[in-house]
């Protein structure tokens, strides 16, 4: 049906596949990429073991290198696929991150466009017994947490004028950074510099919408993407819409990575929906972290109290993180975009989404 679809007259290809996958009752996956049973387009590709030490591995919360699988496709160059390479428990560190830490201030969300900023100080804090006590029903009211649809780090972008800005800037978590420099380098990219990231937070009825990710003043640097949680369907396109997308899924812990030709592909997140055990959450974030972590490691221990919390949002939520070097080395802004407004929000022309409620960022 997925196929049939592409041929058809009318709107694009990759919008056609889009409407597709964002069918609730949609029950026809087999033409979606499953990198867990790798087969057909997908073919192993080969990652810098030697750019990363073991002992740099274990302190972001990583499997030695060597112990990574990484996978390809046909017809997209520079598209990696790494099938969750985290350490046991260590996921749980990044969930707990995008929660609890990374929303708070001076980190920007999109609460803040219609909240006053003594509302939006400890989204964690006014959120976490509302969240505890949480059933199944669709109309308990929502927490802040639950209302939070993106935060960006960093280089804050800004989605009116699509472009980031020098004067609009905060600390970048270090933490992060490091986890995303490990990342890079085992993909061929020492050097990387993570300097801007857009936290999307995704429920059951969200989606995101077909865009490509050109803001940024240096592409040749790749675009990562980390996902925590429930599963999602990516769909990836070429250098135009008329172009029919392939159709993955990402599983909690999975890495995407964007580089050369691949960097500037339409792509989107159709659909989100439960991970594929049945279960409330995947089994691999069943496991908390060992008590004995590297030194210098950058994972932190999360209490029982806190993972609680964090169980509860994820068995209705997918969290991603995607991670991206804004400028060359020593690349400056341009000085008109010094100029550039702080935070707003996107138009409404930027995404494919038509409910409120659904994902506005214009990134993975």
């Amino acid at each position: 049906a997925a196929a049939a679809l592409t041929r058809e007259g009318g709107e694009d290809a990759f919008r056609r596949l889009f409407r597709f996958y964002r069918q609730r009752d949609v029950s026809d996956l087999r033409g979606v990429v499953d990198f867990s049973a790798p087969g057909g387009q997908v073919f192993r590709s080969q990652l810098s073991i030697s750019s990363v030490s073991d002992q740099d591995a274990y302190r972001a919360g990583l499997r030695p290198v060597s112990q990574w699988k990484a996978y390809g496709l046909s017809g997209y160059p520079g598209f990696i696929f790494i099938p969750n390479p985290f350490l046991p428990g260590c996921q749980r560190h990044w969930v707990k991150q995008c929660l609890k830490l990374y929303p708070e201030k001076p980190n920007v969300c999109n609460l803040d466009l219609h909240m006053t900023p003594e509302k939006t100080m400890d989204l964690w804090g006014q959120s976490k017994e509302q969240l505890r006590r949480k059933g199944s029903s669709k109309w308990e009211p929502r927490s802040l947490l639950e209302k939070l649809r993106w935060v960006t780090l960093g280089y804050h972008y800004n989605w009116n004028t699509k472009k980031y800005s020098a004067n609009h800037h905060t600390p970048f978590p270090s933490d992060l950074a490091f986890l995303s420099e490990q990342v890079a380098a085992a993909c061929g990219f020492r050097g990387f510099q993570a300097q801007a990231g857009i936290l999307n937070y995704y429920h059951f009825d969200s989606s995101l919408g077909i865009h490509v990710d050109e803001s940024e003043l240096d592409h040749s640097r790749p675009l990562l993407s980390f996902s925590f949680g429930q599963s999602s369907i990516f769909l990836l396109g070429g250098l135009k819409r008329e172009e029919a997308p392939t159709a993955m899924f990402m599983h909690s812990g999975d890495i995407m990575v964007m580089s050369g030709f691949s960097r500037l592909l339409y792509h989107a997140v159709p659909r989100v929906f439960p991970n594929p055990e049945g279960t409330a959450l995947p089994s691999c974030l069943d496991q908390a972290l060992p008590s004995d972590l590297p030194v210098g490691s950058v994972i932190e221990h999360s209490s029982d109290e806190d993972w609680q919390v964090c169980a509860k949002y994820l068995q209705f939520s997918r969290i991603s993180m995607t991670i991206r070097q804004v400028l060359a080395e020593g690349q400056k802004f341009p000085e008109e975009s010094e100029t550039s407004g702080k935070g707003q929000a996107p138009s409404e022309d930027s995404h494919e989404n038509s409910r409120a409620k659904r994902h506005k960022p214009n990134t993975v």
